[in-house]
């Protein structure tokens, strides 16, 4: 048995073992709580039906009385009272004076004890600690409204079973252990089942897991199950499975971009430092401009980083302030008036009064990141259209171009770090390709949205809300 079968194994048989001592809770819990309740009802109606033949046995001998000459028919009354020494009752019957006109004990005192030791032992076999004993209650004869004597009838109580009694609980005990037996075996079923459903999609979780864990980001899990919480379970490992992998193929370019990056700069500096060096060329003014020209690419490269890193901190330094952000637009505008102008670019600017509660000099820098993007990529003779909107407690800022565009396929990298669209990566396209990853660092900040949409040939448009003072979320405090 391979490992991952053996720990599937395991954990069904622990799922399979919940649910069966569940089971056998349940349905010991029911099974004793129904003999509870059956037995406790049962028992209550054994006293009243010992009260209403209490109570009829009186009113059948109030009727033997004879009202003619105050006497009273013996024989009925003795034929009553045996029928009732047959029931488990003891009667004794006198009239008003306190004359004994038929006594059981005396008719047959050995049936009597025999009968009350016979139910002090049906008692017993049930209840070995029942707290029972002989019991008697008296209750008038009347004739009419006169009083003519009165009856002691004695009893086995506070109750009593007799023979039928005691087959009646023992064959509904049978009848419930019977109900439970087959209850067990069909909760022992179904948990079976439940616990083989349940195991199954959680092993695979499991598993998915574990390959994830080991840098396996492809895993997926493809076990459907009826049960929410576990489509819930497997749908968030899939998803997280390919979110890793995505910051994976992330990683390994932006890896693969820094290398690229660095490689130009340091290859240019080696090779004109061991020309220096081995006295292939002088070092005149001009190659020491060269090697400081690249060194300084290097240093923009790193500043560029360190800010998107300073940007991307989970607690980013944003020093609000209350300003319009048309004024603001139009005024970096004006400083770009004239490299458009020389490109023969027009530059328009449409919007009205768009207040907002943010970083200054961060926005500027947003504004003019995607400027200067716009310049870079618009052919001359093209357009660069700037719109400042407010709408709904939110400032709202456009820039569309007319330039080259993105494709679809470059368009969902854009914001990475040192992704650029020219692959070729050359000095005369510019850029570090971080330039796009520190203006969405920087509207993320302000708790705010960057979109962008583009066509190849055709142009592309950038679009930015941010919220106004009172939509801030309670994260975005003012630092």
């Amino acid at each position: 048995m391979a490992v991952s079968d053996l720990k599937k194994y395991k954990l069904r048989t622990r799922l399979s073992l919940a649910y069966i001592f569940l089971a056998l809770f349940l349905v010991a819990l029911i099974s004793i709580l129904s003999n509870v309740f059956l037995e406790k009802h049962f028992q209550d109606y054994i006293i009243k039906q010992q009260a209403t033949k209490n109570m009829d046995i009186a009113s059948l001998i109030s009727q033997q009385y004879n009202d003619a000459d105050n006497s009273w028919r013996k024989t009925v009354v003795e034929n009553i009272g045996i029928n009732a020494l047959e029931q488990g009752l003891i009667v004794k019957v006198k009239d008003k004076p306190g004359n004994i006109i038929w006594d059981a004990t005396v008719h047959n005192s050995g049936l009597c004890n025999q009968m009350i030791t016979h139910m002090s032992q049906n008692m017993a076999s049930r209840y070995p600690r029942f707290a029972g004993g002989y019991k008697v209650n008296s209750y008038p004869l009347k004739h009419g409204a006169k009083l003519v004597g009165n009856v002691e009838i004695g009893y086995y109580g506070p109750f009593y079973y007799n023979d039928n009694d005691l087959a009646f609980i023992n064959a509904l005990n049978k009848i419930l252990g019977m109900a439970a037996t087959f209850s067990l075996l069909l909760a022992l079923l179904l948990g079976a089942l439940t616990a083989k459903r349940f195991s199954a999609p959680i092993s695979s979780a499991v598993e998915a897991a574990r390959d994830i864990s080991r840098g396996h980001y492809n895993h997926r899990i493809t076990d459907i199950s009826n049960t929410t919480e576990i489509d819930e379970l497997t749908s968030t490992v899939n998803d997280l499975a390919e979110g890793l992998g995505k910051q994976e193929k992330l990683r390994r370019r932006l890896t693969a971009n820094v290398a690229h990056e660095l490689r130009t700069p340091l290859a240019t500096l080696q090779s004109h430092m061991e020309a220096m060096i081995d006295g292939i060329w002088e070092p005149d003014s001009s190659r020491l401009k060269s090697c400081h020209e690249e060194i300084m690419r290097l240093n923009r490269l790193v500043g560029d980083l360190e800010n998107l890193a300073r940007y991307e901190s989970e607690d980013p330094v944003i020093r609000r302030e209350n300003f319009d952000l048309s004024e603001l637009t139009r005024h970096i505008i004006k400083n770009y008036e004239a490299e458009f102008a020389n490109k023969d670019i027009v530059l328009d600017f449409q919007g009205g009064v768009s207040p907002v509660h943010a970083d200054r000099d961060k926005i500027s820098q947003v504004i003019v990141n995607l400027l200067s993007n716009a310049l870079k990529y618009t052919a001359a003779g093209g357009s660069v259209i700037i719109t400042v909107a407010h709408d709904q407690a939110q400032a709202i800022l456009k820039i569309r171009d007319r330039g080259i565009g993105i494709s679809s396929e470059d368009l969902e990298h854009i914001f990475e770090r040192l992704y650029r669209v020219d692959k070729s990566r050359s000095r005369e396209s510019g850029g570090s390709g971080i330039g796009l990853a520190i203006v969405k660092a920087i509207i993320d900040a302000h708790g705010g949205r960057i979109s962008v949409s583009s066509i190849i040939n055709k142009g592309t448009e950038f679009t930015i809300t941010l919220p106004d003072s009172h939509q801030l979320p309670a994260s975005i405090s003012e630092n």
